[in-house]
């Protein structure tokens, strides 16, 4: 195991140290606002905290770049909590533990928080620096960016003074997005009649695990397995086959991240035990055939267990296991404007029956907002159907690309002078505060980039090494170059 600190750039590598030694899942930021705050203090730097919680710090051009285009970095303090079932960690209090792996650094069986701690420790080192060329400069720390982008919803006009910004919360290095999916939120809520366990069944735990999760916009079109769907597909099957009655079930715990473990209890006759028995083997082995390439460590396995004393009415059972098979999810139309651009999806993320209450929770995106509108509707017109209360909530915009973009231009041929190619022009299907800040901002030409991260908001989130230090240098020289207002 290496010391993070010890690689290159070392100054951003060891703020990103410093960072996860800090909890700060969403909502739970208030140690890491306090750290940036300190940070600020401790450089003699401008730093203000507003209302909604964000930080702002302002350093000063150096001498002789007082003209100079004056930057906004943007980045968000908050990360993803995700852990394996087996690990125990709480992102409440424990730090991250860090590993490098070859070419990359990852944690140990939790998200690493490189989703956006790279960003975060790459401004602290451009902040605290005394060596590098810089007109003026202002640092944007949002809160609670991955669970309703409440900082960047909060931000009021009249704080920031920048000509641009740019938000360094992308995950591909060689890349500049100009883009990226707005989002709404689609809750479900419904209560159901339980009734009296029947005679002469058994009950059953039902655990589907080992899928791989992700990023419910980055990683929506990888094809991997949504455990809510693959779970009540089962039950679904079960029920027909079985009469099985169902007493709890439930999956997922964030919406922007896929559910990568889900469960039910169930019960059986008697009789037919075995026989269920040899069922749940069965759809292990035909789910692990379908998804060979993408889930190759998937687990479904039933156990034994003792008896509850309620089920699900048969008439609540029917409805909600099938609005569930029926709702919407995944990768739903790609992008006509953007070749290979996921345009609309949505994420089945979280699923809870329990105690005669049953609630669904969805994160749909779309680049395009009547796309986004009308697949909530639809899966708002699938729960209807069961008379459970549906509400949208959360909406943010997207951020329509602008090809004339002053600062594409320009990091574009810097990145053609540093490298030799051309950077990809993208947008991307996940929430960048961008559109909700571009909102507020309307005049701030914004652009979005950043290291080579694969698959954040899972376990098996990983930053690669040489590409956070292709990054910084880039970001570097970018400054130096800026032009003139």
């Amino acid at each position: 195991m290496k010391d993070i600190r010890k690689l290159e750039p070392d100054t951003l590598w060891h703020y990103f140290h410093e960072i996860t030694q800090i909890p700060r899942p969403s909502k739970k930021e208030k140690k890491m606002v306090d750290f940036v705050v300190k940070f600020g203090k401790d450089h003699n730097l401008e730093t203000i905290v507003d209302k909604a919680g964000n930080v702002i710090i302002r350093k000063p051009a150096t001498r002789g770049m007082e003209k100079r285009k004056s930057i906004i970095f943007q980045s968000h303090l908050d990360m993803v909590p995700q852990k394996n079932s087996n690990k125990k960690h709480d992102f409440e209090k424990d730090p991250i533990e860090t590993i490098v792996d070859g070419e990359w650094v990852k944690a140990n069986g939790t998200t690493l928080g490189s989703d956006n701690g790279i960003g975060v420790a790459a401004t602290l080192a451009v902040m605290a620096s005394k060596d590098i060329p810089h007109g003026p400069l202002e640092a944007l720390f949002t809160i609670d960016e991955e669970t309703g982008m409440t900082g960047a919803n909060g931000l009021k006009k009249g704080l920031l003074k920048g000509d641009i910004l740019m938000n360094l919360d992308s995950e591909d290095e060689g890349e500049l997005y100009v883009g990226c999916a707005g989002g709404i939120d689609v809750s479900v809520f419904k209560k159901y009649r339980e009734e009296k366990s029947p005679r002469g069944m058994s009950a059953y735990r039902v655990d589907l695990k080992g899928l791989k999760g992700g990023h419910s916009g980055v990683d929506i079109a990888l094809g991997r397995a949504n455990s809510n769907k693959l779970m009540f597909r089962f039950l679904m099957q079960a029920e027909s086959d079985f009469g099985i009655r169902l007493t709890e079930a439930a999956g997922g715990d964030l919406r922007n991240a896929i559910p990568r473990e889900s469960y039910s209890v169930v019960l059986v006759a008697g009789v037919k035990a075995m026989q269920f028995e040899k069922f749940v083997k069965g759809y292990e082995k035909m789910y692990r055939k379908e998804f060979a390439e993408t889930e190759p460590t998937l687990s479904f396995k039933c156990k034994k267990i003792k008896t509850p004393a309620k089920v699900m009415s048969k008439t609540d059972q029917y409805k909600i296991i099938r609005s569930i098979f029926a709702c919407p999810n995944g990768v739903q139309r790609m992008s006509q404007a953007m070749k290979g651009l996921v345009e609309t999806s949505n994420n089945l993320a979280i699923v809870k029956c329990s105690a005669g209450k049953f609630e669904a929770h969805n994160l749909t995106r779309s680049s395009v907002d009547s796309a986004k509108e009308a697949i909530a509707w639809k899966i708002a017109a699938v729960f209807h159907l069961i008379s459970a209360k549906v509400t949208l909530s959360g909406s943010y915009p997207g951020w329509k690309p602008n090809m004339e973009s002053p600062i594409l231009k320009t990091m574009s041929g810097i990145y053609k002078k540093m490298y030799g190619k051309i950077p990809e022009i993208k947008a991307i299907h996940a929430g960048l505060e961008c559109g909700i800040i571009g909102g507020v901002y309307p005049d701030l030409d914004m652009i979005s980039f950043g290291p080579t991260i694969k698959y954040p908001h899972s376990p098996d989130e990983k930053v690669n090494i040489n590409s956070v230090k292709k990054f910084f240098d880039f970001l570097c020289e970018t400054m130096k170059q800026m032009p003139a207002k």
